[in-house]
């Protein structure tokens, strides 16, 4: 297969004409092999315009997966980021998202909730070459404070709720994106931390796995 003809024709075919304009991003979105992040039996779905399962995640959790070409471009376009930028990319799966975020940003954190996960993601990267960004473990609602502040924040998947946990971990003016909702498709929201307080807009209507982690715990109604 022609990995390289299959990365621009999901670039040409599925970003660019979805509104994604930032010559950054389609730049790294044409140079990172996406195959290189998906298991070898599934690499010639690399390029599928949906929502690509890529590695179980433990305690009967869904997997894990990469989003959809279009959803994941459009998202990271939204954080409008700066080469000097610390970012989180929070449910990072294998890596891919990390690899693009690395390219556009001075350093990335991916954060995986297991151990396995994390050393996949971070083994990929080093075979990739990719210098600025590392993998850690740890729960994903809990983000990664110790990397913080961040000036960007990625959330792969569809959350219930943002904990104000994680907003906290936001420089001043830091973003963070993630789509939230119960039904799909939810919306893209664009949070931003401003005099420690974070607000969101919504930004586009999207669907994207559930992250679990983030579901809001059931009250007891009378």
């Amino acid at each position: 297969m022609d990995f390289a003809a299959a990365r621009r024709k999901m670039v040409d075919n599925q970003v660019r004409p979805n509104d994604v304009t930032d010559l950054r991003l389609i730049a790294a979105l044409n140079e990172v092999p996406r195959e290189h992040y998906v298991p070898a039996a599934k690499a010639a779905l690399a390029y599928m315009d949906g929502d690509l399962p890529v590695a179980p995640v433990a305690h009967g959790r869904p997997d894990r997966c990469l989003l959809k070409p279009m959803v994941q471009a459009r998202m990271i376009q939204a954080l409008d980021l700066a080469e000097t930028d610390r970012v989180l990319d929070l449910a990072c799966g294998t890596g891919y998202s990390t690899a693009i975020l690395a390219r556009l940003a001075a350093t990335v954190v991916g954060l995986e909730e297991t151990p396995a996960l994390a050393a996949t993601a971070g083994r990929l990267l080093a075979e990739a070459g990719v210098a600025n960004a590392k993998v850690v473990e740890g729960p994903l609602e809990a983000g990664w404070p110790a990397g913080g502040p961040y000036d960007a924040i990625l959330v792969n998947g569809t959350v219930e709720t943002v904990p104000p946990a994680l907003l906290s971990q936001l420089a001043e003016g830091g973003r963070l994106i993630a789509v939230l909702g119960t039904k799909a498709p939810g919306e893209v929201v664009l949070f931003r931390s401003v005099n420690g307080v974070a607000s969101g807009v919504p930004v586009f209507d999207a669907a994207a796995p559930v992250l679990p982690a983030f579901s809001t715990p059931p009250t007891f109604v009378f």
